[in-house]
């Protein structure tokens, strides 16, 4: 159980691709409003798809040679993308939440067992719908489950949102109103409930069968094992340890979705509840749509 509950939000999933250029424009096919290549300082860089509060990050490894390796209380965002496309490929490679206080947050993760590195703090440059810069700011704080080694884990504090977030790029034109939560596929949900439980400062736990759902103050974290993933997305039988499978946003019409991915050509699969492509179909991040 986390040291204290004051449970976190959604703040943004990492999504490891190969081809950045390419991840922008199928995600502009989807309906999705895509911001400019940003450069990290340690060889990696991102595109942005923004909604209110919460953010995808399409991310490849732009300079290898430039990531430092992980340290004994260090965790390096780029090697971890770097061995996760080496490993498992592209797709949905980290979980992270709103973080209010970096140093307080590596504390209670060092606390609750969940992780015992140093916070980390960094800066970019970040450009306006008019093409000008801004400097934008971060501080992070890392976790980690030794029972899911393929999923990463962190919190995120904004400390220049004002230069961030911007309804401009919010506004899409498939008509998504927000990110709605992540999905973790697990053989046995149940060992990372305890995880999970202190990683979000003590979201509450809503029961299915052998999975759960983690509702966080903003958004949710759906843990589904086989049988509950097969049935939902028709994912089939999976062996290897946990892992992400894509994410799921709100929009007002799934009639409308549907006609918009067809007329793409993109294939999808349509059921009572959501519109989905399949994580082959969408770079290794399932995409699911449904209903605000």
């Amino acid at each position: 159980m986390p040291s204290s509950s004051n449970p976190r939000g959604l703040d943004h999933l990492v999504i490891a691709v190969r081809d950045l250029d390419a991840a922008g424009a199928f995600y502009e096919r989807l309906g999705f409003t895509v911001g400019t290549r940003n450069r990290h300082p340690w060889g990696t860089e991102n595109r942005i798809v923004q909604f209110p509060g919460s953010f995808l990050e399409l991310v490849t490894v732009a300079d290898a040679a430039a990531i430092p390796p992980h340290g004994q209380r260090s965790f390096s965002f780029g090697a971890f993308l770097h061995d996760a496309l080496a490993r498992q490929g592209e797709g949905l490679s980290m979980l992270v939440l709103e973080g209010q206080d970096a140093q307080a947050e590596a504390a209670a993760f060092r606390a609750d067992g969940i992780g015992d590195f140093e916070p980390f703090f960094f800066e970019r440059q970040g450009r306006r719908p008019d093409g000008s810069t801004v400097r934008v700011a971060f501080e992070l704080a890392f976790a980690a489950d030794p029972q899911a080694p393929e999923c990463g884990f962190f919190t995120c504090r904004q400390l220049e949102p004002q230069n961030f977030w911007n309804p401009d790029f919010q506004s899409h034109p498939n008509g998504t109103t927000a990110l709605a939560g992540a999905i973790m596929l697990a053989e046995d949900p149940a060992l990372h409930r305890a995880f999970l439980t202190a990683f979000s400062g003590g979201a509450a736990v809503l029961e299915g069968n052998a999975d759960y759902i983690v509702a966080l103050p903003r958004g949710r974290i759906d843990v589904l094992d086989p049988e509950a993933a097969q049935a939902a997305y028709q994912i089939g039988p999976d062996t290897t340890p946990a892992r992400f499978l894509g994410f799921c946003v709100a929009v007002p019409d799934l009639a409308a979705i549907a006609d918009r991915l067809e007329s793409a050509g993109l294939p999808f699969i349509q059921n009572e509840e959501r519109v989905f492509v399949a994580a082959e179909d969408a770079m290794g991040c399932l995409i699911a749509f449904e209903p605000a």
